[in-house]
């Protein structure tokens, strides 16, 4: 089992997308995949469906464990589309301070995680930012996935994200990057090109090869609360994330 944090300190460059409709191209292809939406803005749980109060989610889980209740992370587990979800909540924005003072605070996520059987692969949806969640989810992870837009701002935001990976590996020496993903990308547009050269240059083979283009059907998807596959499997969106997850399979052999 991989335990892959898909992370960015900008939001808006799909990595809720990315962490959805790799799972299901994953599956497609024969994959159990379970994943974790640490971020408390729950975007991920809202693009699944999951939209009305439940009464168990990453945070009942996070607040037992922390506080030596015997639990598993399965009591949280949620299916839609097909997917395996362990949904967020609300009451994770207020997870930050409760985990402050908790010896061994980095290391909760990781405790709950290690236990479980059955699955391929573990994706993490982190928040934004580097706090407490984001820190457990990579200090969890066997790798990370970096999904951005290839514009310069994004870009600045990766270097930055970079710099706190560097201090991450002192709690957790596996922790690799997997790759780069460039999401809403235009072939025709100047800028994407010169963004992705300029990633090439600095990162080589950490770039995927498939890019997941503009593509209206992907937010659609979200709001009907379905995967893309699920909702048009003949879109673009469903194509390139088809082709994203086979070049994903190629770096575990």
């Amino acid at each position: 089992m991989k335990v892959i944090s898909i992370a960015n300190f900008k939001g808006g460059v799909g990595k809720t997308t990315t962490a959805i409709n790799l799972a299901a191209g994953l599956q497609k292809y024969g994959k159990k995949v379970l994943l974790i939406d640490i971020d408390p803005q729950a975007n991920l749980t809202q693009s699944l469906g999951v939209r009305e109060e439940i009464d168990s989610s990453i945070y009942t889980v996070l607040h037992k464990e922390a506080f030596g209740e015997k639990t598993k992370i399965e009591e949280a587990l949620h299916t839609s589309c097909g997917l395996d979800l362990i949904p967020s909540s609300l009451d994770l924005a207020g997870a930050e301070l409760e985990l402050a003072s908790i010896y061994g605070r980095e290391q909760i996520l990781s405790q709950l995680i290690k236990p479980l059987k059955g699955y391929d692969f573990v994706f993490i949806d982190c928040p934004p930012s580097m706090g407490m969640l984001t820190i457990n989810a990579l200090v969890s992870s066997d790798s990370v996935v970096i999904p951005l837009q290839a514009e310069f701002l994004p870009l600045k935001g990766v270097r930055s994200f970079l710099n706190h990976l560097e201090l991450i590996k002192k709690l957790n020496l596996k922790i690799e990057i997997l790759g780069f993903i460039l999401t809403k990308f235009d072939y025709r547009k100047k800028m994407n090109q010169q963004v992705k050269e300029e990633l090439e240059k600095e990162f080589s083979d950490k770039i995927f090869k498939t890019h997941i283009r503009s593509n209206i059907a992907l937010a659609n998807a979200q709001e009907k609360g379905q995967d893309i596959f699920t909702y048009d499997k003949n879109t673009n969106g469903a194509k390139d994330y088809s082709e994203l997850a086979s070049e994903f399979l190629l770096k575990f052999k």
